[in-house]
Parts: C-alpha cells; sequence; structure tokens
C-alpha cells in the first residue's frame, strides 16, 4: 500500500493558539494517477491542540498522520510524507541535530510509531504552495478557535 501524506501544524503566536492538519491519500496500485482512501477520498484530520509552538504543532501532525496509517490494514507500506517545514523534515531525515528537549521527545515518539508501522517512510519539505490543502485545514481549526 501507497500513501501520500501532506501535514502542516501552525500556531498563532509562537507560542499561542496552535493546530494540525493532515490529508492522507492512498494511491490505487496498478494506476499511480488515481488516488482514494478507504472510503474513495482523501482522509482528514483537523483539530486544535492547545498552545503551543510551530515546530511542536508540524511533529504533532506527523505522529497523528503515523496513528492513523498504522491503524490501515497492509503490509509493506510506502508513506511519503510532504510537509513545508524545512527545520521538522530534516530533523526527521536525521540530517539536523534535535536541541530542544520537547522536539526530541516528539521525534522518539515518531520513531517509535514508524517502527510499528512498518515499510518505508520519507519525509519531503515543500513549499506552502505545494501544501495548501493541510494548511488550510490548520487555519480553518485557528479561525475558529479565535
Amino acid at each position: 500500500m501507497k500513501f501520500i501524506i501532506h501535514t502542516d501544524g501552525g500556531a498563532r503566536g509562537n507560542p499561542g493558539p496552535a493546530a494540525i492538519g493532515v490529508v492522507i491519500e492512498e494511491v490505487v496500485e496498478g494506476n499511480p494517477s488515481t488516488r482514494s482512501a478507504r472510503s474513495g477520498r482523501a482522509i482528514e484530520i483537523a483539530r486544535r491542540i492547545g498552545e503551543t509552538t510551530n515546530n511542536v504543532a508540524e511533529y504533532t501532525a506527523v505522529l497523528e498522520a503515523l496513528r492513523e496509517v498504522k491503524n490501515i490494514a497492509g503490509e509493506n507500506k510506502e508513506i511519503q510524507f510532504f510537509l513545508d517545514s524545512t527545520l521538522v523534515v530534516n530533523q526527521l531525515n536525521g540530517l539536523f541535530k534535535v536541541k530542544d528537549a520537547k522536539l526530541r521527545q516528539l521525534l522518539i515518539q515518531a520513531r517509535m510509531l514508524e517502527q510499528e508501522v512498518g515499510g518505508q517512510i520519507a519525509y519531503t519539505s515543500v513549499p506552502r504552495e505545494q501544501n495548501r490543502h493541510a494548511d488550510a485545514l490548520v487555519n480553518r481549526e485557528l479561525d475558529n478557535f479565535l
């Protein structure tokens, strides 16, 4: 099973009221141009996560996506994450050290979930314009909160 996942997290203020947005699409085998999810549509997750920083929100979105994919049956999963946070992508890819204790704990949680999910997992940084759907989910939650 192959999944394309877009995640975003944001806070209004840093720290401030924060939210996450996740879009999970299952790529249908044999037809890479067709995407669907369990119900034939993408799975969307959007929720407020209280007061925190942008980076914590970005990690929280990745963790939420990993938890959701873990619950989808199937072996040999191939998961491609797209985030607009270069810092978080580089930390998840092991290119940057994680000096902040809270972010280090979130990275450890991500590593444990990656093991539970199994398969191949890759993290890619994209410009915000290529992450509009997840970004819109975050902003909708924050707009409704404030």
